[in-house]
């Protein structure tokens, strides 16, 4: 197939639909986008259509394109993936993007999920408790970054010193990456493909990168990952992101 073909049926896929030709106010860009990202992008890697759904809402959610995240939303419902999957994606995004961003997020979300007749609240995914929120948390964090935050940032005035790493271990960790929903592989590759969207974070990415290494993702998956998000990143995130982490994603010798 050529990749005009390829786009129609990635494209039926993902929104049930035939890609743009002629139609609407600006139908050459659309070719444009829908050719590259439909017919390209979504071909090259391993990463199915799964998870390359998971990443694109990701970074939808990171840019605050909510019309967009919508109709993706859609899109990953419509290849079965379930609200409680999409909703831990969304909702793990909040450490890194703040809570109004992530609530905008949300909000996108479930009005797509109600939609499609999406019974709301979903099923609860939280497994801890006040007493065991920093214990699980650090189960998580220790054995992929040991305690390199902690003394990173040792030299904090006062009650900071240990706030602060206690706050990525209870609120980063212990809230979000102890819910049922999705798998820690997911989580950490995700959380490398947010980082990049975020612009800035190159210091944060090379570090989930080597997370994403150590959880179970191949060299070649986390690239493909970062290729996938480009679209909707721009070119440049993509670069940078590869560029600091290219000791990390190079082919051993």
């Amino acid at each position: 197939m050529d990749r005009v073909e390829k786009c129609r049926e990635k494209f039926h896929t993902l929104f049930g639909g035939e890609p743009v030709n002629n139609e609407g106010t600006d139908p050459e860009f659309m070719r444009i986008l829908q050719r590259f990202i439909f017919g390209e992008v979504c071909y090259t890697g391993s990463l199915d259509d799964r998870m390359r759904e998971l990443i694109t809402i990701t970074v939808l959610a990171v840019n605050q394109t909510l019309p967009q995240l919508k109709a993706h939303v859609g899109a990953c419902l419509n290849i079965g993936i379930s609200p409680v999957e999409i909703r831990e994606v969304i909702y793990q995004c909040a450490p890194f993007i703040g809570f109004p961003k992530t609530l905008n997020a949300i909000a996108a979300m479930n009005e797509t999920f109600t939609a499609n007749g999406i019974a709301l609240p979903l099923e609860s995914q939280e497994t801890i408790t006040e007493e065991t929120r920093h214990p699980a948390g650090l189960a998580i964090q220790a054995p992929t970054y040991g305690s390199e935050i902690r003394d990173r940032y040792a030299w904090l005035p006062g009650a900071f010193k240990n706030a602060v790493p206690d706050f990525l271990t209870d609120f980063g960790f212990g809230d979000f990456n102890t819910r049922t929903g999705l798998g820690e592989k997911e989580r950490e590759l995700l959380t490398v493909v947010l980082l990049a969207a975020l612009g800035g974070a190159e210091v944060q990415v090379c570090a989930h990168v080597a997370g994403a290494l150590k959880t179970g993702s191949t060299r070649e998956e986390v690239v493909c990952a970062l290729v996938h998000a480009m679209p909707y990143m721009g070119i440049p995130r993509l670069f940078n992101a590869l560029n600091c982490a290219k000791d990390l994603l190079s082919e051993e010798e």
